[in-house]
């Protein structure tokens, strides 16, 4: 009996690990006046190499657009366009946008413990531009950040529960 509830017990434990963390994403884009355009979003983290690991998100139109969001586009887009394909989805427009993501990389293998940055660019036709840096550390411990506001984006939350 007793070796039955060890077995249970190291099954869970390896569930659990195995499992990893989860990123929660709170994007909330700024309402704005006069003519407005939905904006291209695009969310990634990389590496403390400064090599993006995992795209998280990716709104836009036509394919003609990536280019404008240019961050993005010079670091990725342009190398990767098979995930282009796979990440891509409509523009939103102004609102608050709860996300969950697993801490995987874009092979789908889970990232590795250390120093990260979260990338967060959001473009608009006839408008602004933002882009919002976050420094993290997968560490095996639940963080919680607050990214301040941009013209194009009111405070959002990333969080990471592990």
């Amino acid at each position: 009996m007793i070796k039955a509830w060890v077995v249970l017990v190291f099954a869970l434990i390896f569930t659990v690990q195995a499992r990893g963390a989860e990123i929660e994403l709170s994007i909330n884009l700024a309402k704005q006046t006069g003519e407005y355009h939905n904006p291209y979003v695009a969310v990634w983290i990389e590496d403390d190499t400064g090599k993006s690991v995992r795209t998280l998100v990716l709104w836009r139109e036509g394919a003609k657009w990536l280019k404008d969001i240019r961050t993005w586009w010079r670091k990725v887009g342009r190398r990767a366009p098979e995930l282009v394909d796979s990440v891509t989805s409509a523009t939103r427009p102004a609102g608050d946008y709860r996300l969950n993501f697993s801490t995987n990389d874009d092979n789908g293998d889970p990232l590795a413990q250390g120093n990260y940055t979260l990338k967060f660019e959001v473009v608009r036709e006839n408008g602004g531009r933002a882009m919002i840096k976050q420094k993290f550390r997968l560490n095996g411990q639940a963080q919680s950040y607050d990214l301040q506001g941009t013209l194009e984006t009111n405070p959002t939350t990333f969080s990471i529960k592990e």
